[in-house]
């Protein structure tokens, strides 16, 4: 199986080191706009295939699209990545135009692969590639929803002093500090519901700090984080390369769905070899769906910004 990522920054290098460690693919392919960049990367990596154990093969590319052909996975990770103080939805002006770009060329080259897309503003992003692209819905995923999740459980996790393996939760709605939404009520440690063990002080702590997860860390940081990026899309394609049928909030085309339609946002879906299997229809309450309504308003107001791009 061969995957392609585009952009080797922070997180799309952690993506293909993640990916070729856990041996998901037979192939990764990195691509960049910087001379030499990319192949940089990938032979640094290769470079610890005998002491990691691995044999996948990792090949560097400056922008030749044509070392991509025949992804069955194409990762776009690319655009500038989010500096302290600056929204996702602000990133939409530089962003959308070398997301277009790069969907065109990596489906020129790989008909038949399914699209993950990670460059920010993440919802804005997929339903421009979708738009662009001209494909089925299920060939098309936002990966946002996959990294709010892991946030979501490393907080409550941490505030319940217990294994974050042993903890199931997800977070819905867009991909952004004000629009995502944790579900803490469905929220649950080995099958019994966190709120028998945290308070509804501590459970609205939890979900204030994973709305704020990535902004913590590019306040930290002074850039996007990239370990659990890059981990998030490694889970991701693990399973639509394997055939796992994970259910994993990822942000996809609604028709109808969630009383949403025109939207890519973060919904639970099934992922497997054909991409997004199934839109899990979660009940959710009053309030989470006056919540999802919100979160969808403002990611159709920020998709506005495409009509120039769409055309």
């Amino acid at each position: 199986m061969k995957v392609t990522i585009v952009g080797a920054g922070n997180v799309g290098a952690t993506c293909a080191d993640a990916m070729a460690y856990r041996r998901i693919a037979s192939e990764i392919v990195l691509v960049d706009i910087r001379e030499g960049f990319a192949e940089g990367k990938a032979l640094d990596i290769m470079q610890t295939q005998t002491t990691l154990g691995f044999n996948t093969k990792v090949v560097g590319s400056t922008n030749d699209y044509s070392k991509t052909a025949g992804s069955d996975v194409v990762v776009i990770t690319s655009g500038i990545p989010r500096k302290p103080g600056m929204t996702r939805e602000e990133l939409i002006g530089i962003n959308a135009g070398i997301v277009k770009s790069v969907a065109e060329s990596l489906l020129q080259h790989s008909p038949n692969a399914i699209f993950v897309i990670v460059s920010n503003p993440m919802d804005t992003m997929t339903y421009l590639a979708f738009k662009s692209l001209g494909l089925p819905k299920n060939r098309v995923i936002g990966m946002g929803g996959a990294l709010d999740s892991s946030r979501f459980k490393c907080y409550l996790s941490l505030a319940l002093e217990k294994p974050a393996n042993d903890i199931q939760g997800m977070v819905i709605g867009g991909h952004g500090d004000t629009t995502m939404i944790p579900l803490t009520r469905l929220a649950s440690y080995n099958g019994v519901p966190v709120s028998q063990f945290l308070s509804q002080d501590k459970l609205d702590k939890v979900a204030a700090d994973t709305m704020v997860g990535g902004a913590t860390l590019t306040g930290l940081l002074g850039t996007s984080a990239w370990y659990a990026p890059g981990a998030s899309v490694c889970y991701l394609v693990d399973s639509i390369l394997n055939d796992q049928k994970k259910m994993i909030p990822c942000s996809v085309y609604l028709e109808g769905e969630y009383g949403q339609s025109d939207i890519c946002i973060g919904v639970p879906c099934i992922i497997g070899k054909n991409g997004v299997e199934k839109i899990v229809d979660v009940d959710l309450n009053d309030a989470e769906k006056a919540l999802f309504a919100k979160s969808a308003d403002a990611v159709r107001a920020m998709n506005g910004d495409l009509k120039s791009i769409l055309g």
